[in-house]
């Protein structure tokens, strides 16, 4: 097995998840204001927009902890395999 790809897919996707955590408002926001887009020039009621707003933001926090948590891992994971091959006794 190439530990050498799995590393650097983890830090792909540590990096991502890194990304959604930091940037999880500005996706939330634009992602609440694409759906108080369709409904028109009505609007909708601010209890819901708020309501929503702070729900996109809650899936991109646990979506950013999710990927930096698995990201994470498989660094963890590729680093010791490759220690061992290496013949590294003490990390």
């Amino acid at each position: 097995m190439n530990f050498k790809n799995t590393l650097t897919a983890g830090l792909i996707i540590s990096l991502i998840g890194l990304l959604f955590l930091i940037k999880s408002a500005t996706f939330g926001y634009s992602m609440a204001v694409s759906w108080l887009s369709d409904f028109g020039d009505g609007g909708a009621n601010p209890s819901d927009y708020n309501t929503i707003l702070k729900s996109y933001i809650t899936i991109f926090v646990i979506l950013g902890s999710l990927l930096f948590a698995f990201g994470l891992f498989f660094i963890s994971f590729s680093f010791i395999k490759l220690c061992e091959m290496k013949g590294v006794d003490k990390l």
